[in-house]
């Protein structure tokens, strides 16, 4: 199948051809690791996922290469640090490790690489060095900026016009600009900051924000990469700026695609800390499974606004119920004859509408079964396949349906021991004891269901 994606750069979505199929390259913006990661950085990470998923499927996986990198040198981090009164490091290395385990959590992939930002400062001191030597970057007060002005196509991913730029997000507007646009390369560290001093060629301090992933994906991945993505909030001034100084520098392209997911909202409101509505990954697993949380942030195409909601996650986890219920009956983690992926995932990956075939076969299994048609496997291998591409279904059977419990909860063991109780005083009509055995299996949000082969259980 041919892959298409919209290209954010001329906005049209065009056939995916990569530079080299023996090394297909992408680069998604991690996470800046001073607390806990939200739910719009689960969903970037997540359409990143699905795209690394794509990719491997199509051209294997030892030739696709994904960074996701981690931004652990920051204005936030820094005083995060030193309100908790411990090493930038402890906090960072603490946070980053939270977030690949919530990531992993909700089924993505560790990527190829996860580079940090503090392991390339001296690639950042190179950029900066060749930009200073072109005259597109001076130095003033201690600061090294970027003159928007020495650049013709400055505001081609945005299609912002250099007038717009007060308007950005992170822009600073200083005495030491030559002009309102001009963005930071290098700053002056204050006093007990951390400080670099990688080149005689401008004073000590610490990276900017935007050079941090130039040299990152420079390092990690060439001067021109297939693919770059990011939350659309990332596309002014991030991104656009991470194109101005990488081209500048290089004189090549820096990606060929720049793919954007749009925002997260919730309800009317987008996501934010002045409206007290910022949800966290790692509280969110707390009562959800992962992977309802990432199939409630697949169902919205990744160029639309998701909705955020706990009705849209109790919808996702039933139906996750009845796909694990056709996996269990049908035994489909055995199967090995596999039809292909269903084509709508190869076209800018349409995942909503994969989704709803899923739902409808799902429907079909469950119907199905009880009539025993011939093409039972057939239809479930289409649901295997699929759902699996999307990382969904990645699960037993048996564990999916009991679940982890609440944290001090019943263990397997005492549910087992209470079932075997259970059947004991029902058959001595010992009804009081029966009631306060139910009350603790309803309390626990435990389901029994009681067959010819005896009693079995999941959590609810």
């Amino acid at each position: 199948m041919e892959l298409t994606l919209y290209n954010s750069l001329i906005r049209e979505k065009r056939p995916f051809k990569p530079a080299d199929p023996k090394r297909v390259t992408m680069y998604n913006c991690g996470s800046t690791v001073y607390s806990y990661a939200h739910i719009g950085n689960a969903r970037a990470a997540v359409v990143a996922d699905v795209l690394f998923r794509v990719l491997r499927h199509i051209y294997g996986e030892e030739h696709v290469v994904y960074a996701r990198n981690l931004t652990d040198i920051d204005d936030k981090i820094i005083k995060a640090a030193a309100e908790l009164g411990v090493p930038i490091a402890e906090l960072t290395e603490k946070y980053a490790r939270i977030y690949n385990e919530d990531l992993a959590a909700l089924n993505c992939l560790m990527p190829t690489m996860q580079p940090k930002a503090t392991d390339h400062i001296e690639q950042m001191a190179d950029i900066i060095v060749e930009l200073l030597d072109k005259d597109i970057a001076y130095i003033a007060e201690g600061h090294v900026l970027f003159d928007v002005t020495k650049m013709e196509t400055y505001g081609k991913l945005s299609g912002r016009k250099l007038d717009d730029n007060l308007a950005g997000a992170r822009v600073e507007v200083a005495s030491y600009k030559k002009n309102a646009g001009d963005f930071v390369l290098w700053r002056p560290s204050k006093k007990d900051e951390a400080s670099w001093n990688p080149s005689n060629k401008f004073p000590p301090g610490r990276p900017g924000w935007h050079l941090e992933c130039s040299a990152m994906i420079k390092e990690q991945l060439g001067d021109t990469i297939d693919i770059h993505l990011g939350g659309i909030d990332l596309k002014f001034p991030h991104h656009e700026n991470e194109i101005a100084q990488s081209e500048c520098a290089n004189e090549k392209p820096l990606a060929n695609f720049w793919v954007h997911n749009e925002f997260l909202n919730m309800g009317k409101d987008k996501m934010s800390k002045s409206k007290g509505n910022v949800v966290l990954v790692h509280d969110l697993l707390k009562d959800w499974d992962g992977e309802v949380i990432r199939l409630a942030l697949l169902k919205a195409h990744y160029r639309s606004e998701v909705v955020w909601s706990d009705d849209l996650l109790r919808e996702s986890k039933t139906q996750l119920d009845g796909w694990y219920r056709v996996k269990k009956s049908l035994e489909l983690e055995d199967l090995i004859d596999l039809p292909p992926p269903l084509h709508f995932v190869f076209d800018d990956l349409n995942v909503p509408h994969v989704l709803s075939v899923i739902f409808g076969l799902t429907e079909e299994l469950e119907h199905k079964q009880e009539n025993s048609e011939p093409d039972l496997f057939k239809r479930g291998a289409n649901l295997h396949v699929n759902a699996n591409l999307l990382g969904l279904l990645q699960k037993d059977p048996e564990e999916w349906f009991r679940g982890q419990g609440k944290a001090g909860g019943l263990t397997d063991d005492e549910i087992e021991s209470l079932i075997k109780e259970r059947a004991e005083v029902r058959a001595a009509k010992n009804w009081p004891r029966a009631d306060e055995i139910r009350g603790v299996f309803a309390e626990e949000n435990i389901i029994l269901e009681d067959g010819k082969d005896g009693t079995t259980w999941r959590r609810g």
